[in-house]
Order: C-alpha cells, then structure tokens, then sequence
C-alpha cells in the first residue's frame, strides 16, 4: 500500500455511546479503590478502639452517677495550734461569747452595742493592750475590761452614747447586749399607746423617717399600673 492509500485509509468514528461508557467506566475504578481505602480506615480505627477498651476499665452506670464533691466537703475544717494550757478559746464579756484568737479591739466588737472605737477606749481606760489576743489575757484583765463596761456612760462621751435622752430619765446612757432590743421595744410600744406619727407608721409598717412610698417600699399584689373598668 502507498503512502496515500495509508492516508485515505481512516479509523472508524467511535459512536456517541461508546464514548459515554468509557467515560463512566473511569469513575466507576476510582470509586472501588476509594471504597478500599476507606475500609481499610474503619478497620485501623475498630482496632485502635478495641485496644483502649481492653487497657481501660468500663465505666458503669454507678461510676457515672456519682455526686461531684463539693467544695465545701473537699475543704477540711482548719485546726486550731495549741497555744498552751492557759490559753482561753472562749471568754465571756457581757453575756457574750467572745472568740479567744481575735485581739481585743476586734473581739469586744462581737459585743452588741461596741464598736471598734468605743473597744479602743474600754481597752485604754482598762489599761490592756489593744492587739493581744484575748485568749492570753488572764483573769484579772478581763475582770477590768467587765468594769470599764459597765460605767461606759461616764467614760466615753456623750456623743457616742446609743441611747441619748432616754424616755424616762432623760439622761444620755450606753446600752449593751439584749437591752438594746428590749428597750426599742418598750419606746415603739409608748409611741404606738399615745398615737404618735411615727407610732401609726410603725403600726402600719410604712417608713417612719420621710422616705417616700410611690416608688420604693411597695408591697402587696396592687403593683403596677391598672386599667379602669368601663
């Protein structure tokens, strides 16, 4: 055959359909080699779950309801040191208990109607050191320190005093511990008996001082604003 025979001599065209199965036949072998490879990753990673399962313990139900501990319950109470055989954790000062590691200026505060700079003149005029605990003060201090309280009145100024002008007397006194409450409760009684403004709002439970009452100390269900019935 000659050289123009070979060139006239042409392949057969490949049909429409012949063409699409090849082209849908390239996909389909990368799909199987994807599908291989990802079993192989399910296999790798069932043994790798299956070793962990083997090296850890299960977990059962009960391990996972336990109560979380709280922080109160992990905190462990503080001991207290020794600090001797004289040493006392508790003293009682005007029917209070007061505790033996504060000093005395922060301990005679724990009195009801002291405060810190009416213990700084009990501690002075009872010749105690202001910041030594109470615990190691001895008997014969605390007995000074139950003295000088007890005539506070003429002691301190009158401007400290808690209770000037009293009702009955009309002298400036200085009440401690449970007097306090006992003698407010006597003087709201007389004001509420003589019918006095402050004693009808103590009745009434409204604020006695001027504080105003369309905003603030609203009580009861009649809050907020309500429409007119028509």
């Amino acid at each position: 055959m000659t050289d123009e025979s070979k060139s006239n001599h042409k392949k057969p065209e490949k049909s429409s359909e012949e063409i699409v199965e090849e082209r849908t036949e390239e996909p389909i072998e990368k799909s199987e080699i994807a599908e291989k490879k990802e079993e192989k990753i399910f296999e790798e990673i069932s043994k790798e779950k299956e070793e962990k399962s083997i090296k850890e313990p299960v977990k059962t139900e009960e391990s996972e309801v336990k109560p979380e501990k709280t922080k109160e319950k992990e905190e462990k109470p503080k001991k207290r040191e020794d600090r001797g055989k004289d040493f006392k954790y508790i003293v009682r000062i005007s029917n209070t208990d007061v505790d033996g590691d504060k000093k005395v200026v922060y301990g005679l505060t724990s009195i009801k109607g002291i405060s810190i700079q009416m213990a700084t003149i009990i501690a002075d005029e009872a010749k105690v050191n202001r910041y030594v605990k109470i615990g190691d003060l001895k008997d014969a201090d605390i007995e000074k320190l139950q003295a000088t309280i007890d005539r506070i009145t003429e002691i301190a100024p009158s401007w400290m005093l808690n209770h000037r002008k009293d009702y009955e007397t009309g002298e400036d006194i200085h009440l401690i511990g449970s007097e306090i409450d006992m003698r407010l409760r006597d003087e709201i009684n007389i004001m509420k008996k003589i019918r006095s403004y402050r004693g009808i709002r103590h009745e009434r439970g409204l604020p006695v001082r001027g504080q105003r009452t369309r905003a603030n100390n609203r009580k009861g269900l009649a809050l907020g604003v309500s429409k007119k019935k028509e």
